[in-house]
C-alpha cells in the first residue's frame, strides 16, 4: 500500500485517537467505563496511524479489529450529552468509514 491513497485514513485515525484521548481525560472519575473504552479506541487508532505511516501489509487486518473498537466507543459516547463525548463519537464514525474502505479492499483481495 502506498502512503498517498491512505492520507484520508491516516488523518481520520489521528483525529479519532486525539478526540478519544480528550474524551477519556474528561470522563475520568465521572464515567470510568467511557474513559476506558475511549483509551482502548485511542490506542488502536494510534496503532493504525503508525501502520499506515509505514505502509504495513497488515493494515487490513488491524483495521478490521479497530472497526469493532471504534463502533463500541461511538455507541458509548453517543449515550452521553457531553460535547466531548459527541465529538468523540463523530470522530469514531468518520474513522470507521475510512477503515471500512481498507477492510473492503482486503475482503476483495
Amino acid at each position: 500500500m502506498t502512503n498517498q491513497p491512505n492520507q484520508s485514513i491516516l488523518a481520520a485515525s489521528a483525529q479519532c485517537a486525539y478526540e478519544c484521548e480528550h474524551c477519556a481525560d474528561a470522563c475520568l472519575g465521572t464515567m470510568p467505563d467511557c474513559a476506558r473504552l475511549c483509551r482502548d479506541c485511542a490506542q488502536m487508532c494510534w496503532t493504525i496511524a503508525s501502520y499506515i505511516s509505514r505502509a504495513s501489509r497488515f493494515i487490513p487486518q488491524v483495521v478490521s479489529t479497530c472497526i469493532s473498537i471504534c463502533e463500541a466507543c461511538a455507541q458509548e459516547c453517543e449515550r452521553h450529552d457531553h460535547p466531548h463525548c459527541q465529538k468523540c463519537a463523530q470522530s469514531c464514525r468518520q474513522a470507521i468509514a475510512e477503515y471500512r474502505k481498507v477492510a473492503t479492499v482486503a475482503e476483495v483481495a
